[in-house]
């Protein structure tokens, strides 16, 4: 536990299971050496976009996966200490879906690659047509089984009303993770709960201080500066945080939010995007099977002592399930030059 600076602001925090292989085995043998999650996608990222398809931890294993589209691929990554497993689409081939996916123009969807399955998965909701679903699989037509489309409960919201975390005069959200840039303290939060640059309070109604900065859509961050005494620290709940990370698919993370609690799941993809409707598109958004309910906006996603995510939106509950969206926290900490304590 940090300082005694501390506020129950809180925080949502925290397959289809392979198919397309080619004559080789879907993954070879787990190497001696094993590389983390970062270093794997050090390695993908350097052998580009033609030759891989994603990468994810096997829990099973123990092992990070790269997928892979040619046998020199396969040997780089296998040298480098990660499982390579062939597949027949490619990380090019799969973004390029996407791009066909967003020209649809569709409130209610969302797409992700799933490296496990190795296509790109779009969610549709409730709000999605017939007619509008239709033409959604007439745009991403060409690129055959490297898509699945399927439907999900609910409608894609950006969990705004609700919770009694921090709120303004208007709403009420989360608070994700308490920052500092020297001796300046502020909070991160969804964009989605920072657009206008309102003021914030204490669900008692002590004024906590203003938002400086606001990203949404395209991103969903914002920051808010303390400048009264209420007390913060740099915890989730109990758990103390230390440090700022990346998320990698197969990543076992937890999220806290002044609506729903504590609750846990896994990454499932990475650098997914959302239509939430009237024009609010986010990309770059981490997709988990961690449930998040309205109030739970801009909380905490986090794996230990690491900050992952600030919550931005999803479809479901917590008592049937859902699916929720989480903006990287380190491009939010990039953006706005403070760090995690």
């Amino acid at each position: 536990m940090k300082s005694t600076r501390r506020i129950q602001l809180i925080a949502i925090t925290s397959g289809m299971i392979a198919a397309t292989a080619f004559a080789l085995p879907a993954a070879s043998a787990a190497p001696t050496a094993k590389a983390t999650p970062e270093a794997a996608a050090s390695v993908a990222a350097q052998l580009g976009a033609d030759a891989t398809a994603g990468t994810y931890y096997d829990s099973a294993s123990k092992t990070t996966v790269v997928n892979v589209t040619t046998r020199a691929a396969a040997d780089a990554v296998r040298s480098a200490g990660a499982t390579p497993r062939l597949v027949s689409h490619s990380a090019a081939q799969l973004t390029q879906a996407g791009v066909a996916a967003k020209t649809a123009d569709i409130a209610g969807s969302a797409w992700s690659v799933d490296p496990r399955s190795n296509t790109l998965e779009i969610n549709v909701d409730s709000r999605v047509t017939a007619t509008q679903l239709a033409r959604l699989r007439q745009s991403t037509a060409s690129f055959g089984d490297a898509v699945h489309v399927t439907r999900v409960s609910g409608t894609f919201s950006k969990l705004l009303s609700g919770g009694d975390a921090v709120q303004t005069t208007q709403w009420r959200c989360s608070v994700g993770f308490n920052v500092r840039s020297g001796s300046t303290y502020y909070f991160l939060t969804a964009g989605h709960c920072t657009e206008g640059l309102p003021a914030y309070y204490t669900t008692s109604g002590t004024y906590i201080g203003p938002t400086v900065a606001s990203s949404f859509p395209g991103n969903d961050y914002g920051i808010v500066r303390y400048d009264s005494t209420v007390a913060h620290d740099g915890t989730v709940g109990s758990q103390d945080i230390t440090s700022a990370a990346n998320a990698f698919v197969g990543e076992a993370v937890k999220r806290r939010g002044s609506t729903t609690g504590i609750h846990s799941g896994t990454v499932q993809a990475l650098n997914s995007t959302v239509n939430y409707g009237g024009g609010d598109v986010v990309s770059g958004l981490i997709k988990t099977n961690v449930c998040a309910e309205p109030g739970d906006s801009g909380g905490s996603l986090y794996d230990g002592a690491k900050a992952i995510g600030l919550t931005s939106g999803g479809s479901g509950n917590c008592s049937s399930g859902g699916t929720t969206y989480f903006q990287p926290v380190t491009e939010a900490l990039s953006a706005y030059g403070v760090s995690v304590f």
